[in-house]
């Protein structure tokens, strides 16, 4: 039993290239079967340890139980032991979060430290094949993307699992045959969380309707990772082929012609939004939209998307943007990044940047205002003589709702349009043959 159960565990992590010899590596050591097992068996192999070990203080005495089971292990086979105490419930009430989710963070935070500080090259935690299957049903169960079919990852990050290959038969035998005990932990012995439930009565039903089902499920893991590699690479092809931000940095945008052109355009918003936070149900509704519901919007906790006439758009969320008087000439800043210059000059030459507004000063009376557009508001586009909707205006310069919202006028003391800044000065204060000094207004 131990010399297969160490060739196999060699093995794959020779395959994954999961450990090094030159490196120190951290066993993550509750006491149970499994992480005792990786204790064993990493030491027998001959790599460079060290232990630690997570009191959460949730099981009082069964807590403080597992701690001194796991230093004297450690002191009997001369591995030194890293312990840390949490008070995962605090933790989960500031945090407002479950326990469990509690102590991942706190377990994963430590760990992360604790390489930093003793030099570990990575964190060695205990899951093995039968855990990778009920991962894998468990998100079955949820509905889960391709993502969520591919099991546990043999690394993430600074964490690696060197017994996947193993299923928890073979490591309580191998445990067995070497004569090593270990702690249960009871809360694992009930049905009360879906995994448990998985584990205590689905696997042993699939086990009794074939005896191999853990081991061709697992099977079939591997064969979506490798498929998983094929779907990442074309996804990221796409990305990169159709996402853009033109028109902002912030902004992300996708022609609806090129992604209803896609085999599977479900998939792409998928891959692509839900970075941003947006869950399944608003991606669905989303691609329901690409059929011609212009003007729909969702909303994550981060970002705002929008399907418009002929791209999807999103960016992050952002403060309302608010008017700013500019009572004389001189410097303003109105946002960060968004600053004007007013200044009035008997230099009547006229601008051709759409950064500058020329106006005659004399039909110009302060004070200014800076202000983003309103519903309703109106200007007479430099050229023109009637009156205009600057929302028609905008929607003939085939700009997004995104930026209509982020559009900003100049207006006089009467809230008149004098410039929609960046587009088109108003026609009413041109620059004339009579005009003796002129108003610059530059946005930089």
């Amino acid at each position: 039993m131990w010399s297969n159960v160490k060739n196999k565990v060699s093995d794959f992590i020779g395959k994954h290239q999961l450990l090094s010899r030159d490196s120190l590596h951290i066993v993550a050591l509750s006491g149970g079967a499994d992480s005792v097992a990786l204790l064993h068996i990493l030491s027998e192999l001959g790599y460079r340890i060290e232990a630690a070990h997570c009191n959460f203080h949730l099981r009082g005495e069964e807590s403080n139980r597992d701690e001194l089971f796991v230093k004297e292990l450690c002191e009997k086979n001369n591995i030194p032991l890293h312990l840390i105490h949490f008070d995962t419930e605090e933790y989960a009430s500031l945090h407002q979060v479950s326990i469990e989710m509690a102590a991942r963070d706190l377990r994963y935070r430590y760990f992360s430290q604790l390489c930093q500080d003793i030099g570990a090259a990575s964190v060695c935690v205990a899951h093995h094949r039968d855990d990778a299957v009920e991962t894998l049903l468990m998100n079955l169960l949820r509905g889960s993307g391709i993502h969520g079919l591919t099991g546990i990852r043999p690394q993430n990050g600074l964490v690696v699992r060197p017994l996947l290959c193993l299923s928890r038969q073979e490591i309580e035998d191998y445990l067995h045959s070497i004569g090593q005990e270990y702690v249960v932990d009871s809360t694992n012995l009930t049905d009360d969380v879906l995994r448990n439930k998985i584990r205590h009565h689905v696997i042993p039903l699939l086990n009794d309707m074939n005896p191999k089902a853990i081991e061709n499920i697992d099977k079939t893991t591997g064969y979506l990772q490798e498929a998983e590699k094929i779907y990442n690479q074309a996804i990221r092809e796409q990305l990169e082929e159709l996402v853009t931000n033109d028109k902002t940095p912030e902004t992300q945008t996708v022609s609806l012609v090129r992604l209803t052109e896609l085999p599977s355009p479900l998939a792409f918003l998928h891959e692509w939004l839900s970075p941003f936070g947006f869950n399944s149900t608003q991606i669905q509704q989303t691609y329901t939209c690409l059929g011609g519901q212009s003007g729909k919007e969702f909303r994550s906790s981060t970002h705002i998307l929008l399907v418009d006439r002929d791209v999807v758009a999103v960016e992050p969320l952002g403060a309302p943007m608010k008017a700013m008087k500019l009572p004389e000439h001189g410097h303003y800043v109105y946002k960060e990044d968004i600053h004007f210059n007013v200044e009035i000059s008997n230099d009547i030459s006229i601008s051709k940047s759409a950064d500058c507004a020329t106006l005659d000063a004399e039909k110009v009376q302060f004070p200014l205002t800076v202000r983003p557009v309103c519903t309703g508001d109106v200007f007479v586009p430099f050229g023109m003589d009637g009156h205009k909707l600057v929302s028609d205006y905008l929607t003939d310069r085939k700009c997004t709702l995104f930026e209509k919202r982020r559009q900003l006028v100049v207006t006089d003391c009467h809230d008149q349009i004098i410039w929609l800044v960046g587009q088109r000065t108003d026609n009413r204060y041109r620059v004339t043959e009579q005009t003796t000094s002129v108003l610059r207004i530059t946005l930089k």
